[in-house]
């Protein structure tokens, strides 16, 4: 099931004269991690952090680029092509060039971002500037995308601008995201489906988000790595089985192909291929309202991106720990990229708050870090916030 999706279109003549503000969400991925760049399946929901991009046309035929988060102020000629610069406004200024690769291009403007969306916990605030950007810059140049070509334009953004070897999977749900579901998206086809968090047990839980308050120094690298580990067991599985990549891969095929891969492709291949497995009961296990059976899946996800994709770490091992320990909790893991951030936890809504206090307590005394956690509901993505942005004045 879609969402409306906006129809491609050029730019009008006229610009409107007036600030524009656009707002897009963060998101929390509930399972499917590491999938989303071999043709998988992955689950994740909008959260209610924001990042909020106003955009203001200017005369002078310039592109400014401010934030209240960064000291970093960035001024552009519209004809200015320069590189990555190695700071946040590599973000915006990437999906400006993909807007101009698209024949896009967006009258001069002052861009200024604010938002609360925290920063390195594993909830994708660069997707979120991205998008929040990319629909500033649209309904200033008067011009639409829809979902499918919002999001892919801010991948391309982050991976050949950015150069980051992001999937798809953070841009999608930020622009698409439905409240009270979950979005099961297709990272081959881009076809998705929202799946319900509001039905029959279910609607009692909510998503506890525990950010670690730890960023191994090896994330980046190691991120790398991985991708690179997965990416050549699939290439032997592929050449060996005429499959389009892991997301039509069996457990069986992999075991077949053992001895052609390295062990730490094996493993990162068969967390991918059980990870697509996980969301797919766990789309029966939504409908079904049972968040029994849903919090066991997201238990067994995490536990196989310790074991097998070897993303997690002591601080985030010790959360999912404890957090399945407490009362009122079904289920807990890793989310985002890992090597630290964050954790999600599905809570029973009358236990959400204590359980809350009770895992920082625990993260305290062990480690003596005070961490960050919020009580989340799923929330509309970007394009559903802004519909009304269409409607601009002259």
């Amino acid at each position: 099931m879609h969402l409306n999706s906006y129809a491609s279109i050029t730019p009008a003549e006229s610009a409107p004269r007036r600030a524009i503000q656009c707002i897009a969400p963060a998101r929390v991925n509930l399972l499917g991690e590491h999938t989303d760049y071999t043709g998988g399946l992955v689950l994740p929901m909008a959260i209610p952090f924001v990042t909020q991009a106003t955009v203001s046309p200017r005369e002078d035929g310039f592109y400014s680029f401010t934030s209240e988060l960064f000291p970093e102020t960035l001024t552009l000629s519209r004809d200015d092509r320069s590189n990555a610069r190695g700071q946040w406004t590599d973000y915006p200024v990437g999906v400006l060039r993909k807007l101009q690769e698209r024949g896009i291009e967006p009258p001069s403007f002052d861009l200024h971002l604010a938002g609360n969306v925290p920063f390195g916990a594993g909830v994708s605030s660069s997707a979120s500037v991205e998008v929040a950007s990319a629909m500033a810059m649209l309904a200033l140049s008067s011009a639409q995308l829809s979902i499918e070509g919002i999001a892919v334009l801010c991948q391309r953004a982050e991976n050949e601008y950015v150069e980051s070897p992001c999937g798809i999977m953070d841009q999608f749900v930020i622009t698409a995201a439905r409240a009270g579901h979950a979005l099961l998206l297709d990272t081959r086809s881009l076809t998705y489906e929202h799946l319900p968090m509001n039905k029959g047990s279910l609607a009692e839980t909510q998503i506890v988000v525990c950010n670690s308050m730890v960023k191994h120094s090896v994330a980046t690298g190691e991120y790398g790595m991985r991708r690179k580990e997965s990416e050549e067991g699939q290439a032997v599985i592929i050449k060996k089985f005429g499959v389009r990549d892991l997301g039509d891969s069996t457990l069986q095929q992999l075991e077949s192909a053992k001895s052609e891969m390295s062990d730490a492709s094996f493993r990162r291949c068969r967390h991918i291929i059980t990870d697509n497995a996980r969301v797919r009961e766990a789309k029966q296990a939504m409908f079904a309202g049972d968040p029994i059976a849903f919090g066991k899946l997201m238990l067994e996800g995490h536990i196989s991106e310790r074991d097998d994709f070897e993303c997690s770490c002591e601080e985030v091992d010790f959360l999912v720990e404890t957090a399945t320990s407490l009362p009122g909790c079904f289920g807990a893991r890793l989310t985002g990229g890992g090597f630290g951030g964050s954790t999600v936890s599905l809570v029973e809504r009358s236990h959400a708050e204590a359980f809350l206090t009770a895992l920082k307590a625990a993260y305290q005394k062990h480690f003596n870090i005070t961490a960050d956690a919020y009580v989340c509901d799923a929330v509309d993505g970007a394009m559903l916030r802004n519909a009304s942005v269409k409607q601009v004045e002259r």
